[in-house]
């Protein structure tokens, strides 16, 4: 790092966008393998993707728009219906360095402004792992999903609060859905402290989520959660790391404490009813 900070142009946003859209399409994929249904589908959408997982999951979105020109009226029409006939919003989450028409294109359509969520990034290079975090192994997924799942519960009370209020059978499908990531789990008086993931997607390791159990809060569970997935970045040869936190939060302030730079905001544009569903931002995860 030696204190460079990174700037993000249109070319990175479109690159890490590409790389959101690309774990949504996976997310999606294996919820309907789960589900043994035909209702979830992601369909390309304007270069980005329209995915939808099940109701009030957090990989049922619209994700990537505005870096390959606007999307059809019919092709948008399209995915409305289809949001519709499952009876979800359709919520887009537009990146803020994304062609500014489309916004406005949203606007005119119904769509209103509900929310926003920041996009942190930083190069990745020799990080210390650090102690009392280590990969989960093999049997030891359902009480990870448990332990996240509680730990959401719990939400952090600083910063912007979210508009994102998953069930818990939800999110444990969403994290149970999350398509060829690495889980982690932070062990501390002998027992899970938190949970974090994290998957690469051509060159970038996406930081997909981080829970700390109530108890265990403000003992550096999360920057220990953050390192361990760093040196582990970089050992897969990333180049980048990325991660999503509400605006103003705790885990906002304990990436950036890490050295991730705040890279661009996005916008989450909602038509039909109040939608429960983002990214899961790691700031409602973490504390």
């Amino acid at each position: 790092m030696d204190g460079e900070r990174l700037f993000c142009d249109t070319a990175l946003a479109a690159r890490i966008e590409r790389a959101e859209a690309r774990f949504t399409e996976a997310c999606s994929g294996a919820a309907r393998a789960r589900r043994g249904d035909t209702a979830a589908f992601a369909r390309p959408l304007a270069g980005g993707v329209a995915s939808f997982a099940e109701a009030d999951s957090p990989f049922t979105k619209v994700i990537g728009l505005g870096f390959d020109g606007l999307p059809s009226a019919v092709s948008l029409a399209e995915v409305e219906q289809a949001f519709a006939e499952r009876g979800a919003p359709v919520q887009v989450e537009l990146c803020q360095l994304a062609e500014p028409s489309v916004g406005a294109f949203l606007t005119e359509r119904g769509y209103r402004l509900e929310s926003f969520e920041n996009v942190l990034g930083r190069r990745l290079g020799d990080t210390d792992p650090g102690e009392g975090v280590r990969p989960t192994h093999d049997d030891e997924l359902e009480p990870w999903l448990a332990m996240i799942a509680d730990a959401t519960a719990v939400a952090d009370t600083e910063g912007v609060p979210s508009h994102e209020d998953f069930p818990r059978e939800t999110l444990i499908h969403a994290l149970r859905d999350m398509a060829g990531v690495r889980r982690y789990v932070a062990v501390r008086r002998g027992e899970f402290a938190g949970g974090a993931s994290f998957r690469v997607t051509d060159g970038i390791a996406q930081f997909t989520g981080a829970a700390t159990a109530p108890a265990h809060r403000r003992r550096g569970v999360q920057t220990a959660l953050l390192r361990a997935r760093l040196a582990a970045a970089t050992a897969a040869g990333c180049d980048l790391a990325v991660v999503t936190t509400q605006p103003g939060s705790k885990s906002q302030q304990n990436v950036q404490r890490q050295g991730f730079d705040l890279l661009y905001a996005r916008a989450i544009l909602v038509k039909g009813t109040s939608a429960t569903s983002s990214s899961g931002a790691e700031s409602r995860q973490a504390s």
